[in-house]
């Protein structure tokens, strides 16, 4: 009985073992910036990506510097509703009701962390701003990606 009981021990080992999904990335917490124009102002925009020790993604923060109506440097994300892109992205017909400029970033930030990176990005446009398949997004995208890609080339194996 006792051999039976090492047996099922020992498989049950290997199994769990063998089950461990390994990541492709190395363990910390990486970072990347995409430099942009619009309107006549400059703005950034920040990628932070966190891989633990098994070299997965586990989260992915994005976020961009945003000048104010009344002068006032800020974020979207700090925003919030405030932002107000509801309305337009409700009015484009993609989004039923709508979404908020920090609503559609995260769904690219929940993307990232469910693929592992962003060999899923499919452009649909020649400028390469647009995002294919990817539900719930209307935001041109091509800074975000873009912060993710750098933060991701440093912590490749």
């Amino acid at each position: 009985m006792k051999k039976i009981f090492g047996m099922l021990v020992a498989l049950t080992l290997v199994l769990v073992t063998g089950c461990t999904k390994v990541g492709n990335y190395k363990e910390g917490t990486y970072t990347g910036s995409v430099e942009y124009e619009s309107y006549g102002s400059k703005y950034v925009t920040t990628a932070v990506v966190y891989v633990d020790k098994d070299g997965l993604i586990k989260s992915c923060f994005i976020d961009s510097t945003y000048l104010s109506t009344d002068g006032v440097i800020t974020t979207k994300k700090t925003l919030g509703d405030a932002y107000g892109m509801k309305e337009t992205s409700a009015n484009i017909g993609v989004i039923e009701g709508g979404a908020e400029w920090y609503e559609q970033v995260e769904v690219i930030e929940n993307k990232v962390v469910e693929e592992q990176g962003i060999d899923w990005v499919k452009w649909v446009d020649e400028e390469k701003t647009k995002l294919d398949a990817v539900s719930g997004v209307t935001i041109t995208a091509d800074t975000y990606i873009g912060a993710v890609q750098k933060a991701l080339s440093q912590a490749k194996k």
